[in-house]
Parts: structure tokens; C-alpha cells; sequence
């Protein structure tokens, strides 16, 4: 596969995997014995995504790509720490992938577990409770609009999750220089978009650079 030179042809690369996935008419592109064998030696993914670790939330399934096409970073909630950081970067520094995709979704049990600790005050067990502490940020940052009250927050339940993915967008460059820069020079992009269960769909939700997105999806080629 070429990898595509721009932002603008990445985003435009996930828009047709995607409307293929939603409409039942995957291709399942670079997944036969020829594409193993070709990039059994290197890869030049033409994205970065980052999501949630959500069993029915896989990236390649969801954007219609195969093997050496996606560069997959996943967490519960797609909470953010150094080592994904440093994941990210060795994916647009290193293999030089023009556009990072956050990918959050409906009924985010990270999300609905951090509603439920931030109103009743009671944090879960265990290690969960590290992927709680780094989503929290996210909620408190609504505190204008969210309220104490259970039932409200469970109505809000998606907003707080679009929250969560603009959240970790903007911690994503202000952690990372090398993003920053990348974006700034036009050589990169990041996407952050929610990703609806029942309809298959990834919407946009934040875009940091260009993604040129009055560019007509016919002209894109990605090999």
C-alpha cells in the first residue's frame, strides 16, 4: 500500500473503510497471504488510532483495513499515560503516519464508571480504579453543566463521553511536542471521533490541522 502523503487523504482513506463497514460491503483490504508477506519486514501505516480497549470497538473491523494499515493503540477508555504517548509518537516520528484518529464510543463503560464514582464518591477496586482517576479530568471539566444528580449524569451519559475524547485530544498535544509540531507544519493531523455501536458510524467530534475536508473522497488512493 502507498502510504498517502496527507492528512487529508488518511481521514479520507477511514471515511470510505468506514461508509463500507456501515453499509455491509467490507473489501477487507490487505489481508490475503501476498499483503503478510509484504510487510512482514517493515510497515507505513497511514494512521494512528487510539481507542478504547471495547471488545466491539476494533479499528481495523471498523474502518475495513488489514495488516500494515492501522498503527493500533488501545486502552480502557482510551486514557492516556506515557507509554501511549510514546506509542503515538514512534507512530507519526518513527513510521511516519500523517494523521492520529481518538477513538471514543457510545456506552463507554470507562465513561459510566466515572459518572457513577464522581456522584456517589465511591472510586472501584483495584487497578480499575487508575483508569477511573485519568477520565475523571474530563468530567470535572463539564462540572458547569453536569450535576450531582444520578439520573441527570445517566442522560448526559454521551456528552460526558464526546468530552472525554475532545479531553484527551488536547492532552495528547499538550503532552507531545512532536505532535504539536507535526501539526502545526501541516504534516499531521489529529482526529478526534465517536464511534456509534448499534450504527457502525465514526463521526468527527475535534480536528487539529488539515484534513482538507472539502476534498472530494473519489480522488483518494491508498493502494
Amino acid at each position: 500500500m502507498s502510504q498517502p502523503p496527507t492528512p487529508a487523504q488518511a481521514w479520507s482513506a477511514l471515511v470510505e473503510g468506514n461508509g463500507r463497514f456501515v453499509r455491509g460491503e467490507m473489501a477487507h483490504p490487505s489481508q490475503d497471504v501476498d499483503r503478510r508477506a509484504e510487510v512482514s519486514e517493515s510497515q507505513s501505516p497511514f494512521a494512528v488510532i487510539f481507542g478504547c480497549s471495547d471488545s466491539r470497538a476494533a479499528a481495523e473491523i471498523i474502518f475495513d483495513r488489514g495488516l500494515g494499515d492501522l498503527f493500533v493503540v488501545r486502552t480502557a477508555g482510551h486514557v492516556v499515560d506515557t507509554t501511549v504517548v510514546g506509542s503515538i509518537e514512534y507512530g507519526v516520528g518513527v513510521l511516519g503516519a500523517p494523521l492520529v484518529l481518538v477513538l471514543g464510543h457510545d456506552s463507554c463503560g470507562a465513561v459510566a464508571a466515572t459518572a457513577a464514582a464522581f456522584t456517589t464518591g465511591v472510586m472501584p477496586s483495584g487497578f480499575v480504579r487508575a483508569i477511573v482517576d485519568r477520565v475523571i479530568p474530563s468530567i470535572i471539566g463539564m462540572q458547569g453543566e453536569a450535576t450531582r444528580d444520578g439520573r441527570a449524569l445517566i442522560v448526559e451519559h454521551d456528552q460526558l463521553g464526546r468530552e472525554h475524547v475532545r479531553h484527551t485530544v488536547e492532552m495528547l498535544l499538550a503532552y507531545s511536542s512532536l505532535l504539536r509540531d507535526a501539526v502545526q507544519s501541516g504534516r499531521c493531523a489529529v482526529i478526534g471521533a465517536e464511534y456509534t455501536l448499534a450504527a457502525g458510524l465514526a463521526h468527527k467530534i475535534v480536528v487539529m490541522g488539515d484534513i482538507g475536508q472539502d476534498a472530494p473522497l473519489r480522488d483518494v488512493t491508498v493502494g
